[in-house]
């Protein structure tokens, strides 16, 4: 794409940022019409914020409520520009508000060939998830409940009542059914994990 004067390329650029929480790549700025000049004088000026190597926020626009998951799928990014990380684990379970969990740090899950250096600070998981199995979100990609559930499941170091309370909540909230956790049931990755997963079954109310 030609390079476009800096105030239309910077207002293409906006268009783009707002959809993502005020964040851009490179990439998207080349594409926008920015040249390389437009960015440093945008930076120096106060109008963009170099975040990381290739990506930029924009002050104008109002951070989102998920700022931190924003940033941090746009720096899982391919060489295509495209995330790669999917909001998962506890951290899904918060956003679907599914028990009462509160984790510490960011669960991320990344396929399971992801070789660059993953964003500091975050919990990893390393699977090749199907399309059914994530769903995206503005600015970002989450697992979706039964996925979760699942991934809980299977992990050993996740509380059992957090377990039981958050197939609990996704029974009586509708976001799963009974009948689809059981045929699901073989999908869980571990022995243990299908033995729990099917505990909070029983106990459930719904």
């Amino acid at each position: 794409m030609p390079y476009r004067d800096g105030k239309t390329a910077y207002r293409a650029l906006l268009g783009i940022a707002r959809a993502q929480g005020g964040y851009a790549t490179s990439k998207q700025a080349a594409g926008a019409g920015f040249g390389y000049s437009h960015l440093t004088y945008h930076v120096q000026a106060g109008n963009l914020e170099r975040v990381a190597r290739g990506l930029y926020r924009l002050p104008e626009v109002t951070p989102s409520e998920q700022d931190e998951l924003i940033r941090l799928s746009l720096l899982t990014r391919g060489r295509d520009d495209i995330p790669r990380a999917a909001a998962s684990h506890a951290t899904a379970l918060a956003l679907h508000e599914l028990s009462d969990v509160l984790p510490r740090r960011v669960h991320l899950t990344l396929p399971a060939g992801w070789r660059q250096r993953a964003p500091a600070g975050c919990v990893i998981h390393k699977a090749d998830l199907r399309n059914d199995e994530h769903e995206e979100w503005e600015g970002f990609s989450v697992t979706t409940p039964l996925r979760t559930l699942l991934d809980v499941a299977a992990d050993p170091r996740f509380p059992r009542e957090q377990l039981d309370r958050a197939v609990d909540d996704a029974l009586i909230d509708g976001l799963v059914s009974r009948s689809r956790l059981r045929r699901a049931l073989t999908d869980v990755a571990t022995v243990a994990g299908r033995e729990r997963l099917t505990a909070a079954l029983d106990a459930a109310r719904a």
